[in-house]
């Protein structure tokens, strides 16, 4: 048997004349589903542990020698579990083991009281929470994570990423590795503009854009700017995302809720609010789904004109999957538009890249306020996203991910109707999410519900968290970053204790 150089960074597992990797045994699969039956026995080695994270799997034509079967049989049941997020290929160094294995599922248990569920930190779910809740839930592992905000990570182009990573750094000047412009590098800026005319409609000279460390410092520099200007509240829609009123809301400004129905904000509830600014997600309203409607654009328009401020976060408006695109505000009015997007749906949050347009009387405000946060993002990082949004990659990248999520938003819809009873399923035609509520009769909170399905290792966002008026329960459920395997198991979960709490 071949083995390995022993070298704590090489845990590629090989199979040599004669080994038995995984006890494969040929002559028990069924007539015809050869692909079928390895790509299960696979995925079985991934749940029980034999296959760790990080294992890499012998070369097909190794494999396919050593089962005596077509190499084409190995390569359709490797390309399987890539689809399925268990796999990732990367290209010369094979295919790598990215899937972390799934415990055998819990057995039934009696129904969980109000109590803190095993595992689960006291007072985490609690319907007002702290401004550490997300770094909180983050750090409770969980067999299945369905939290909202994730692309499918396992996806990263990290071959795409070295390649224009190399290309950067043989070009770079030694003066390239000082100090540079804290709006961002001009190259970022440039590739920026060009990006969100052809993806967004939106014209901006690569002047008007400002790199930022994500839409969470972008909230935070307007909000500095903003309050500098006399402004003390702006308006965010409800249900909204909490994690952006917590943002606004460290910035000294109060946040009047304005209600989201079928077409988005409630304009007359705007201007009855009287905040001079608001806060929205227009092209897929966080947490609902919805489309801003034509009516209540044309509304927001002569609100604008009337002296508003529109922020638009137009957080994964490029994922959709039923429906043609929804134009950004900016492209509309953009002299009273914040615009605010990211790679971290794109790409990854890890990133930390994110792009600022403003109305021409805040820009230097913004400059100078982000010159004295951090000098500037890390401009490595950017120069190699600029090449990768110049290349033509980013709009590959963004392609395959249209594609596997919209079978896992799939697989999410047919796990919900079939095993989730009650659950109204909202905003399914784009994004990373799903909205499900329930009756407001259900008989639990949905905090009890996602604490108890955190303490059977299933990680959900309670709806009722987005929330500033009380309504309806629901869970935020994300799709995006996980196999429809897990994504069938952590729904069914869920449905066993709507079952249970609702009795």
């Amino acid at each position: 048997m071949n083995r390995s150089n022993g070298r704590p960074t090489d845990r590629s597992i090989t199979s040599g004349p004669g080994s038995d990797f995984l006890q494969l045994d040929v002559a028990r699969a069924p007539v015809g589903g050869l692909s079928d039956w390895l790509a299960r026995q696979l995925r079985l080695a991934v749940s029980d542990g034999r296959l760790p994270v990080g294992s890499r799997l012998p070369a097909s034509r190794v494999l396919a020698a050593e089962l005596r079967i077509s190499r084409g049989v190995v390569t359709e049941a490797y390309r399987r579990l890539v689809e399925d997020g268990h796999a990732v290929g990367r290209g010369r160094n094979g295919t790598v083991v990215v899937a972390a294995p799934l415990a055998a599922p819990a057995p039934p248990r009696p129904a969980p009281r109000r109590a803190a569920e095993p595992g689960v930190p006291e007072g985490l779910f609690v319907p007002t929470p702290g401004v550490d809740v997300f770094d909180a839930l983050r750090a409770v592992p969980a067999r299945i994570d369905l939290s909202p905000g994730l692309p499918d990570l396992t996806a990263f182009p990290r071959t795409a990423w070295l390649r224009a990573e190399r290309a950067v750094l043989d070009g770079l000047s030694a003066s390239g590795l000082g100090y540079g412009d804290p709006r961002g590098t001009p190259e970022l800026r440039l590739a920026v503009a060009d990006w969100l005319a052809r993806n967004r409609g939106i014209r901006a000279d690569p002047d008007e854009v400002l790199i930022v460390a994500g839409t969470a410092q972008a909230l935070g520099l307007l909000g500095q700017v903003l309050r500098s200007d006399g402004v003390d509240e702006v308006a965010v829609e409800d249900p909204g995302s909490l994690g952006l009123r917590q943002h606004v809301r460290d910035c000294g400004l109060r946040t009047p809720p304005v209600p989201v129905d079928a077409e988005g904000v409630r304009v007359d509830a705007l201007r009855a609010s009287g905040a001079p600014a608001v806060l929205l997600t227009p092209a897929h309203q966080f947490p609902t789904g919805v489309v801003l409607g034509g009516g209540r654009r044309r509304q927001l328009m002569r609100w604008a004109g009337d002296g508003g401020l529109l922020i638009e976060d137009d957080y994964d408006a490029e994922h959709r999957y039923d429906r043609p695109p929804a134009p950004a505000l900016r492209s509309m009015l953009a002299e009273r538009v914040c615009y605010a997007g990211s790679a971290s749906k794109l790409l990854a949050p890890a990133l930390r890249v994110g792009w600022l347009l403003a109305p021409p009387r805040y820009r230097d405000d913004l400059v100078a306020a982000k010159r004295l946060a951090d000098l500037g993002n890390a401009a490595l990082p950017q120069l190699v996203l600029a090449r990768l949004m110049d290349s033509g990659e980013l709009e590959r990248q963004l392609r395959l991910l249209r594609r596997r999520h919209r079978r896992r938003r799939d697989a999410m819809i047919e796990a919900v109707r079939t095993r989730l009873p009650g659950a109204v399923v909202h905003g399914a035609a784009a994004g990373l999410h799903l909205m499900v509520t329930f009756a407001a009769g259900a008989g639990f909170a949905d905090t009890d519900l996602a604490a108890a399905a955190l303490g059977r290792g299933v990680k959900v966002h309670p709806l009722s968290w987005h929330w500033q008026r009380p309504d309806r329960p629901g869970l935020v459920l994300g799709y995006a970053a996980t196999a429809p395997t897990a994504i069938a198991e952590g729904v069914a979960t869920l449905g066993a204790l709507v079952r249970e709490l609702g009795r």
